[in-house]
Order: C-alpha cells, then sequence, then structure tokens
C-alpha cells in the first residue's frame, strides 16, 4: 500500500464542501497535474455509494462524474493502492462504511508498518554495531549492541 498524507491547515469555518476538499487534500488525493480534481471527484462518487450501500463499476463512476472510463480506472488504481477503495465483484466501494473508520483503518496500517520499521531498524542497529542512545535520570548513556 502506498498512501500520501500531507498536513494541512483545515478550514476555519464549518462548510462540508471544504472539509470534504480539506479531507481529500490531506489524503493526497489532489495531484499537481490533476487540474480537474477528477480523483476527489471519484472518491465522492464513492462516498455517496456508501450511502447507497452498493459498489460502483468503472462505467458508474465515469458516467455520474463526467469523467472518461480510462481516467475512472487510472484513479481507482490509485485509490485502491493507498488501501482507501477495494474491489469486490467487479465494484468498488469505500474500504469501510464511514470516512472515521477509514482514518481508523488507515492508522492501523500506519502503524503496523511503523513497528516492522522499528523491528528491521532494531536489528540492523545489532548488525551492524550501531550505537543505541537511552536516556538515564542523570544523564545519557551509550550502550553497544
Amino acid at each position: 500500500m502506498k498512501i500520501t498524507i500531507i498536513k494541512l491547515r483545515k478550514p476555519a469555518e464549518k462548510d462540508v464542501n471544504a472539509d470534504l476538499q480539506w479531507f481529500s487534500h490531506s489524503l493526497g488525493l489532489f495531484g499537481e497535474r490533476d487540474k480537474e480534481k477528477s480523483c476527489f471527484r471519484v472518491f465522492l462518487e464513492l462516498i455517496k455509494a456508501v450511502r447507497r450501500k452498493k459498489g460502483l463499476s468503472s462505467d458508474d463512476i465515469a458516467l455520474r462524474s463526467n469523467l472518461s472510463r480510462a481516467t475512472v480506472i487510472y484513479h481507482l488504481h490509485r485509490l485502491h493502492e493507498s488501501g482507501l477503495v477495494v474491489l469486490s465483484e467487479g465494484k468498488y466501494m469505500l474500504r469501510v462504511e464511514n470516512l472515521e473508520g477509514l482514518i481508523t483503518e488507515i492508522k492501523k496500517d500506519m502503524l503496523r508498518t511503523l513497528e516492522d520499521l522499528h523491528d528491521i531498524a532494531k536489528d540492523l542497529d545489532e548488525e551492524l554495531g550501531l550505537i543505541k542512545r537511552t536516556k538515564s535520570r542523570t544523564s545519557t548513556v551509550y550502550e553497544e549492541y
């Protein structure tokens, strides 16, 4: 999975459209080359589909978003790679049934990945003989593995 998280200032005032754009932009759905905000438009159609409790085909999304099927498929592939969207029986849908749950799942994915990185880093430090810095109450102590 590959996801981009961008730290942005939240909208000052409550506005559903501004909040959705901020949410989507923070998830990296707005690319510099995506002048028509097509990935955002695909994502919005998937959000609407959650309310109807059904998945959408790439043709459905293309029709509803007024985008070419090729553009929709490109963005669906990106959204699937990021773990935001799943494909089931030829239909695309958000990974979970609401946006809060989506962020919870992304957070779990990230924590698992960071834990794996931590474990490998510890093993590499030992194999490479790198010094581990530990804090004691009175001073910093350096330990060699």
